[in-house]
């Protein structure tokens, strides 16, 4: 169990750091004069495919802490 809680603590550590760092490129980035608005999605598709892997993993504790 506390494993399984030290994994989970880092990877969630590790995504919201790159989110942080998307987000920071995001607004740092617009200022520049070739920045496009597919540009602007694919920063934002990314920080969202990643907070979306933030909701699995607090999904995939629920189920394994309700089976054991």
């Amino acid at each position: 169990m506390l494993f399984r809680s030290l994994f989970k603590n880092e990877v969630v550590k590790m995504i919201e750091m790159q989110i942080e760092t998307l987000k920071e490129n995001l607004t740092t980035i617009h200022k520049m004069e070739n920045f496009t608005f597919s540009d602007y999605k694919e920063i934002v598709g990314k920080i969202e495919g990643l907070r979306l892997a933030l909701e699995y993993c607090e999904e995939a504790e629920r189920i394994t802490n309700a089976t054991t």
